[in-house]
C-alpha cells in the first residue's frame, strides 16, 4: 500500500535544473534508497519530502494527503542529516528531546521516550553526556534517537553512515536496518554508496541529472540495469561496444565486438536494444566471466592473456586482454595463473546483456 508519493516534481536553482520530473511511490513500511552519484538530486528531493524544499512543479502526497506545501513540523518526519546536525550547547538528553520540547509534550513523556530511544540506539544512560565527548558513531546513534523519539511517520536518512570508517559503517548499518524493522517504520535513505543501497534497502530509484533511470529491488537493479548509464553505476560491469550482424528475425543475436573483433552470440529479447549495423553494448558481471587454461569449446570463448592481478581477500580481480577487447574477471582462486599467461575466458550468452545508450 503507497504511503509516499512523489508526482512529477521538479525544482531549479536559477537556471540550474537539480531534480527534473521525479515520479516514486515509496509502500507503508518500506526501506526505500535513491542512489546516485554526488550532484544527481537525491538530497535536493529528500528535502522537498521533509518540506525544506518545495517543487517548483509536481505534487507530494502522504498517506493519500496533498503535502507539498505542508511546513516541516506538520509533517511528522524524522530526519537524519550527514552531518548529524547535533547541538554542541546541549547534552544527549536535551538534543533527543528536541523535537519532543518543540511539540509540546508534556515532561514525563518527553524522558520516558528519550530514554526508550536512547535504549533503542544501544545507549542507556548517556543523557548527560555531552555531545563533543562521543565519538562520530555514537554522535550518528544520538541523531537516530532524536529522529525515532518523536515516533515520525516517515524517517528520512541523508548519507548518515558516511563519516563512519568502513567496519563501524557495516556495523551500524545492520542495526539501523533491524532497527526500523523492529519499529515498523518505513524510510527514505539516500546515499552514493551503491554496497550501502543494497545491504539496506528493500527497493532503490537510481538517480542521475536529477532523473530517476530506474526503480527495482536491489538483485534487479544489480542483474538487469535498463540502459547503459545504470550498468556503468551499479558496480563493475564489462561493457563491450558491438555491432549486430544477425537479421533482427533471428532469436539468437550475432555480435561483433568493435574491439578485438570477436564474435559474441546470445538470445535477444527486444530487437528495438540491436538495430542491425548500429553500435550498442553488450553488459557481462566480472564474476560471470569463466576462465580455463584450454579452449572448453563452447558459445563465447575468447582467447587471452592475463595482463594485471588485483588481490582483494575473498576474491581477486584478474584483467584480460583478449585481442584488444578489455574484460576483467572476479575469482575466488586463480588457478595459479600469472601474468602473460594465455588463456581462454567464456562469457556465458545467458549472462550477457543488451544494451543501449
Amino acid at each position: 500500500m503507497t504511503l509516499l508519493s512523489l508526482k512529477n516534481i521538479s525544482r531549479r536553482f536559477d537556471s540550474t535544473p537539480a531534480v527534473a520530473d521525479v515520479s516514486v511511490d515509496v509502500e507503508r513500511g518500506e526501506f526505500f534508497g535513491l542512489l546516485g552519484p554526488s550532484g544527481c538530486g537525491k538530497t535536493t528531493t529528500l528535502r522537498m519530502i521533509a518540506g525544506l524544499e518545495t517543487p517548483d512543479s509536481g505534487t507530494i502526497e502522504f498517506d493519500s494527503n496533498d503535502i507539498t506545501n505542508l511546513s516541516p513540523e506538520r509533517r511528522g518526519f524524522g530526519m537524519v542529516f550527514q552531518n548529524y546536525a547535533l547541538f554542541p550547547h546541549l547534552n544527549v538528553f536535551e538534543n533527543v528531546a528536541f523535537g519532543l520540547r518543540a511539540r509540546h509534550k508534556p515532561r514525563a513523556q518527553i524522558t520516558q521516550q528519550v530514554t526508550s530511544a536512547l535504549e533503542l540506539v544501544q545507549l542507556p544512560n548517556y543523557e548527560k553526556r555531552r555531545v563533543d565527548e562521543l565519538s562520530g558513531g555514537q554522535q550518528q546513534r544520538v541523531a537516530i534517537a532524536r529522529a525515532i523519539a518523536i515516533e515520525p511517520a516517515l524517517l528520512l536518512f541523508d548519507e548518515p553512515l558516511s563519516n563512519l570508517d568502513v567496519t563501524l559503517r557495516e556495523e551500524t548499518r545492520g542495526e539501523l536496518r533491524e532497527l526500523v524493522n523492529r519499529l515498523g517504520l518505513t524510510a527514505v535513505y539516500v546515499t552514493h554508496d551503491q554496497e550501502e543501497a543494497f545491504a539496506l534497502c528493500d527497493r532503490i530509484s537510481v538517480m542521475m541529472s536529477g532523473r530517476i533511470l530506474q526503480t527495482g529491488k536491489p538483485r534487479e537493479l544489480y542483474e538487469h540495469p535498463v540502459q547503459l548509464s545504470v550498468a556503468r553505476f551499479l558496480g563493475r560491469n564489462n561493457l563491450i561496444r558491438v555491432v549486430r550482424l544477425s537479421s533482427s528475425k533471428s532469436a539468437v543475436g550475432e555480435f561483433k565486438t568493435l574491439e578485438g573483433d570477436h564474435k559474441l552470440h546470445l538470445p535477444i529479447r527486444n530487437d528495438d536494444l540491436a538495430p542491425m549495423n548500429k553500435p550498442c553494448f553488450l553488459a557481462i558481471r566480472p564474476e560471470h566471466l569463466l576462465i580455463t587454461r584450454t579452449n572448453v569449446r563452447s558459445e563465447n570463448v575468447l582467447p587471452a592473456r592475463v595482463r594485471e592481478f588485483n588481490f582483494a581477500g575473498a576474491t581477486t580481480s584478474i584483467k584480460l586482454d583478449a585481442n584488444g577487447l578489455q574484460l576483467e574477471s572476479l575469482v575466488l582462486e586463480p588457478d595459479s595463473l600469472a601474468i602473460g599467461d594465455s588463456c581462454f575466458v567464456t562469457l556465458p550468452p545467458e549472462r550477457l546483456l543488451l544494451l543501449n545508450e
